[in-house]
């Protein structure tokens, strides 16, 4: 590789990992070809971009990051063949791994980038799964918020029915 083919491979992945907030960094090696083109077809079917990239070529691209992104803690990771997992969905990732381990032995989980968060080794994939996406996030706290008015809701519609029966009762006693 010429120092002009390393320049724009550094340049391109750095584009790519501190473009996103999730990324995931796997050791995918021993699978056959077969095994292989598997995976990377079930990572298409969710979304998942794959690339795989000389270790030098990714520690160059996340150091050219500012430190706020907290990428410093992956460079101990960066170390024999590295498969780059990228997706808008933070669990993605791990859920197709943990999947995909269900019959494989790997892929393994090497490193997680989430929002700052960094995630080491192969046991935080169960960790990883159990992620709530932003989405999740926000409807549970709408359903938090939600719930004591809908509460009081249903206690008044509730009062309004027992003062109908009541009313009722009353004027059938009457006549």
């Amino acid at each position: 590789m010429t120092r002009e083919d390393k320049n724009a491979a550094i340049a391109e992945l750095k584009e790519e990992l501190i473009g996103t907030p999730f990324f995931y960094l796997a050791d995918s090696s021993t699978l056959t070809v077969a095994k292989i083109n598997k995976f990377r077809r079930l990572c298409y079917e969710k979304g998942i971009s794959v690339k795989v990239a000389k270790n030098t070529l990714i520690q160059k691209a996340l150091e050219d990051a500012p430190e706020s992104k907290g990428y410093a803690p992956l460079f101990d990771t960066l170390k024999g063949p590295t498969t780059i997992l990228i997706s808008s969905n933070p669990k993605a990732p791990a859920k197709l791994l943990e999947d995909f381990r269900k019959t494989e032995e790997r892929p393994l989980l090497k490193a997680a980038y989430i929002d700052t968060a960094v995630f080491i080794g192969d046991d935080q994939i169960a960790a990883l799964v159990k992620l709530k996406s932003k989405e999740e996030m926000v409807g549970e706290i709408i359903g938090l918020l939600q719930s004591p008015s809908k509460r009081i809701a249903s206690q008044l519609k509730a009062t309004g029915i027992k003062i109908a029966g009541i009313v009722k009762t009353l004027e059938e006693r009457a006549q």
